[in-house]
């Protein structure tokens, strides 16, 4: 999902400029952000090995991904052995195409949707409407996105950026049931969803879904969810296609166990998720498919620093506690993954190639809050500063830089630089001239130059 698709500038600092203008997108943000992060820390704290948990999580991912061309072969066996079929798709293109041909297949033109990342990710909605199929999604939050002309801002909440009253104005513009006297409350928000999907529930025969684990040994798919629209659509129609990424993958059943405790509690702040649902292969004659999907996560995998990101499991901890994305929000990343994770893996999936990916690094201040907030510690910080080495830089900035560290890396060129700066510091203007350094100056002070180096007072101390 590119900045162009989102109707977004090209860069993040243009996106965020422009979202920071928006009061009431703050406000919602603020408050939706500060609940969760509440929520959160009230269950986590309830948990005296919760460290322990988040270690057990890090190690069995990294398992995984080290060994995640054994764990695939070997999760394909045990889908295949149940009765689903195993489709391997390299990129978006190429999961769009099957997941179409497939529903062509049952002669099905409309097809209800789980809460999914990777089918947005391949912007699967619009390559199935270029061939004629519909897309309903039933997620409440997902919904209200769609019915909206939106899209997602956040993870776990897609229309965060949004309050009840615009939900309301927008269920009444969209939902042909509605009346006008429905309320901005909650409840009756949540029956107007409830009444305008149900048909579809009952009348598709065709869902789509993603998943947010897979367990190799038994070839076992499972979605976990608050609202139970999900497993409608998991067990009512004939055919169910579930779009995964290969990095969702566990070893065995026992390693699910660590990871039903640390999703729902990361994510929305409850100690388990109200439904838990599981299928292993064609369950009760339903025709099964997975969608195996790499589309750069092979890429990922082959980077030393940045392979951590694919331990993600797509908690949202990270933007409920990131200050950048609270003031900017979602859209301003122009990508399905927003935040600290989005801003570390969208560049990789993407190869850094457009601006907008190229500036991603750069939507951090290095606070280090996602990393402590993340239950599987993956050190975002890290991965962003590897990033920033990695994106491209204007020919005056290397230049700069390999001036300064020429300059740093020999004490004797260092002393004679700062005795320099020392003796015109006088002259050097609050505000620096010029487009590299003048942002810089905008918004902070030049710190002032002490007419002697520590260096020199500390010799000439010493000698006294």
């Amino acid at each position: 999902m590119s900045a162009t698709f989102l109707g977004m500038p090209g860069n993040f600092p243009q996106n965020s400029r422009k979202a920071v203008q928006d009061s009431q997108l703050r406000f919602n943000l603020r408050k939706a952000t500060h609940t969760i992060r509440g929520k959160r820390a009230s269950v986590v704290g309830e948990l005296p090995d919760w460290q322990e948990l988040r270690a057990a999580g890090k190690a069995i991912k990294d398992h995984t991904l080290h060994n995640l061309d054994r764990y695939l072969l070997q999760l394909e066996e045990a889908v295949t052995r149940a009765g689903g079929t195993v489709h391997w798709a390299r990129d978006a293109a190429e999961a769009n195409r099957i997941v179409a041909g497939l529903v062509k297949a049952t002669g099905e033109t409309e097809v209800v949707k789980v809460k999914s990342m990777a089918t947005q990710e391949i912007e699967l909605n619009d390559a199935l409407a270029a061939q004629g199929i519909t897309a309903y999604e039933t997620d409440l939050a997902e919904l209200i996105v769609q019915l909206g002309d939106d899209f997602p801002s956040h993870i776990l909440v897609p229309a965060i950026h949004r309050n009840r009253s615009e939900i309301r104005e927008i269920f009444l513009d969209k939902m042909p049931h509605v009346t006008p006297d429905l309320t901005d409350d909650p409840p009756a928000l949540a029956e107007a969803a409830r009444l305008h999907l149900r048909e579809r529930f009952l009348r598709s025969k065709v869902a789509i879904s993603g998943a947010n684990f897979m367990v190799a040994e038994t070839g076992t798919l499972v979605v976990l969810e608050s609202e139970g629209n999900g497993r409608m659509c998991l067990t009512l129609p004939e055919t169910l296609i579930s779009v995964v990424g290969i990095e969702k993958l566990l070893p065995s059943w026992r390693d699910l166990e660590v990871f039903l405790q640390l999703l729902p509690r990361s994510s929305t702040g409850e100690r388990m998720n109200p439904y838990t649902s599981m299928w292993t292969g064609a369950v009760e004659g339903q025709d099964f498919h997975l969608v195996l999907l790499d589309n750069g996560r092979t890429d990922v995998l082959a980077d030393e620093v940045g392979r951590q990101a694919l331990r993600c499991i797509r908690c949202s901890a990270c933007l409920n506690v990131c200050p950048v994305y609270e003031r900017a929000g979602g859209h301003a990343y122009g990508s399905v993954y927003p935040g600290p994770i989005g801003a570390i893996l969208t560049p990789q999936l993407r190869g850094m190639s457009s601006e907008l990916d190229a500036s991603l690094p750069f939507a951090s201040s290095l606070c280090g809050a996602c990393y402590e907030a993340c239950p599987v510690a993956i050190d975002i910080p890290e991965v962003l500063v590897d990033l920033r080495a990695k994106a491209p830089h204007a020919a005056a900035e290397k230049a700069g830089m390999k001036v300064a560290g020429w300059i740093l890396n020999d004490h004797e060129r260092l002393a004679k630089a700062q005795r320099a700066a020392g003796k015109v510091r006088k002259l050097v203007p609050k505000r620096l001239p010029g487009p590299l350094i003048s942002a810089w100056t905008d918004t902070r002070d030049l710190p002032d130059i002490p007419e002697e180096s520590f260096r020199d007072w500390w010799e000439r101390n010493e000698r006294a």
